[in-house]
């Protein structure tokens, strides 16, 4: 299936990525990087950089579709018991799978193939923060900024999917649930009023509340909420006045987080204060859009909804279609020792030309 993708040239590239930290907050040398080897490219325009992110104008005036490709710089802190290195089909490395497999093609289109993208504009966008909060993360401004980057038709986010089409994306919404009681001596509790114990009943609902089901474009989305950190007390001999819960609340694409806000809010019933620290909205699958079809058919190892939450909300919010398909490992992302399949790498690599080819302009795409 590989034939034709020079595996060794990739590996090298990704190899490359991994050798240069850029842990979430420290993509500044990288994104120096990537400006400095990209601009050594016959590009249609000049980058365009916004703090530590970049728009990558590849291709103009070909009649064609307009499509953007985006990855994240930045990768979380993990533990590596070695530098990068390859063993067999493996490459290990801090954001090996997480994203700078997709990275590497994205680097690589451009290198290796200028030619086969000229039937469409194609626009890079390399960006950071994207693993820490939502209001951090550098996507949003560039968005903001970037008027040629709001006009595109489609949006292909190359995180860590096992080359399978990933469509839409779960919004996630992080609340901070506060109990409150009194302080009193541990020995004599009746004095005050426990805030962890007022927050057992709550505690015991939420366990047994089940996922909800919806299906969208025939894939099935489940909305969970889940307790993720707890916070409380004073000291081992007093009664705490305060526990708080992180409240995770995962919602499926037929929700708003306003909507999404009041599910959470009928969940406490009262009982708590609610401080919302992190409100990212949901993102509906495309799957019928012209373009996600093509992608499709294009070889993509499967078609899955995506179960928790990725930066196509972000396109999905301005009117964008977007989809997640990447060549990483995702049961790698984040994890000691993370590391990459280069077959994969190079499977999603063709997956990625035969789709520019099939939709190029005079292009007629394939069927799914």
């Amino acid at each position: 299936m590989t034939a034709g993708v020079d595996r060794a040239r990739l590996a090298e590239t990704l190899l490359w990525l991994c050798r240069i930290p850029s842990p979430i907050g420290e993509e500044r040398d990288l994104c120096d990087r990537v400006v400095e080897r990209l601009g050594a490219a016959p590009l249609a325009a000049p980058i365009r950089r916004y703090g530590d992110s970049i728009v990558v104008p590849v291709t103009r005036g070909s009649g064609g579709p307009r499509v953007a490709l985006a990855g994240h710089l930045d990768v979380v802190r993990t533990t590596h018991d070695a530098p990068p290195r390859i063993e067999g089909d493996r490459l290990y490395g801090p954001g090996a799978s997480d994203m700078k497999s997709g990275l590497a093609l994205m680097i690589d289109l451009v290198e290796r193939d200028l030619p086969a993208c000229r039937g469409l504009d194609l626009t890079l966008v390399f960006y950071a923060r994207e693993e820490g909060p939502y209001a951090e993360n550098e996507l949003g401004p560039v968005l903001d900024a970037d008027a040629e980057l709001r006009a595109v038709d489609v949006a292909v986010c190359l995180e860590p999917s096992d080359n399978k089409l990933s469509l839409g994306a779960s919004g996630s919404i992080h609340a901070g649930v506060t109990f409150e009681g009194r302080t009193a001596h541990s020995a004599r509790p009746w004095q005050g009023e426990n805030a962890i114990h007022k927050a057992g009943a709550f505690l015991a609902e939420l366990a047994a509340i089940a996922p909800r089901e919806t299906t969208l474009d025939g894939l099935v989305y489940r909305t969970v909420t889940s307790v993720t950190m707890a916070e409380g007390g004073r000291g081992r001999n007093v009664v705490p006045d305060a526990f708080t819960l992180n409240v995770n609340h995962r919602f499926a694409p037929d929700r708003s987080v306003e909507e999404a806000q009041r599910d959470v809010e009928a969940i406490v019933a009262g009982r708590a204060s609610i401080a919302w620290r992190d409100l990212s909205p949901a993102a509906p699958p495309h799957a019928s859009h012209p373009l996600v079809v093509a992608l499709r058919a294009a070889g993509v190892a499967a078609v899955e909804p995506k179960q928790a939450w990725t930066d196509v909300a972000r396109f999905a919010a301005i009117g964008v279609a977007a989809v997640n398909f990447g060549p990483g490992e995702n049961a790698q992302a984040h994890q000691r020792n993370e590391w990459t399949s280069l077959d994969k790498l190079a499977e999603g690599r063709l997956v990625l030309l035969c789709w520019i080819a099939s939709i190029g302009a005079g292009a007629t795409p394939a069927a799914p």
